[in-house]
């Protein structure tokens, strides 16, 4: 019995090793972030002022930076709760080819930008590929993101409505970063991150 306990317990510390201290809910969903919990599952990359605070993950300030997932994915699922302030830029960038250097040409990104000059690659675009079509908000509310990418195909889901849907094959696999970005100003607006999950599929 006590070495079965043992063999057990070694079992869970490799698992938590092997996500860094991430979650794993039901139906292989992976908490990446929960509340104010999940700092320790990303890499910073840049100046942003990254911190938990009122229940979510929050930058407002610095010339801009992301939080770059410790796991690269290929195939997945993301489920993300964010609060943008109407003038926030950000996204979240996926299959980073180096997550050292994210960038909307490196990565997939998801749009969060209401006030970008070209609204078709605003909010619900995947950057540079696929414009957002309807054309939704998200400034000053909760909303919350549903993206698949599976093999070549990515879609966009953004408050239960299909925003952007296509094909492409630049990237393969890679780390997920989330994003603030300033838009050379200081404050640069508010993003904030409530709940982020990914499923591998």
């Amino acid at each position: 019995m006590k070495r079965s306990y043992l063999i057990g317990a070694a079992l869970l510390v490799a698992g938590l090793t092997m996500f860094g201290c991430a979650t794993t809910g039901g139906t292989g969903w992976i908490t990446l972030i929960d509340g104010e919990k999940g700092l320790e599952n990303f890499n910073r990359v840049g100046d942003a002022n990254w911190r938990a605070e009122g229940g979510a993950v929050v930058a407002d300030k610095g010339k801009g930076g992301y939080l770059v997932s410790k796991t690269s994915y290929a195939n997945f699922e993301i489920r993300a709760e964010f609060w943008a302030g109407h003038d926030a830029n950000s996204g979240i960038f996926m299959r980073c080819a180096d997550p050292n250097k994210i960038t909307d040409r490196t990565c997939y990104e998801a749009n969060i930008f209401d006030q970008r000059p070209d609204p078709t690659f605003g909010t619900g675009a995947l950057q540079h590929l696929i414009k957002a079509s309807p054309m939704l908000k998200a400034g000053g509310q909760w909303s919350t993101y549903v993206i698949t990418v599976k093999d070549t195909h990515l879609r966009i889901v953004l408050n239960g409505v299909e925003t952007a849907t296509g094909y492409d094959s630049q990237l393969a696999s890679g780390p997920i970063a989330l994003q603030f970005g300033n838009r050379g100003k200081e404050p640069g607006g508010v993003i904030k991150w409530r709940k982020v999950e990914v499923r591998p599929l």
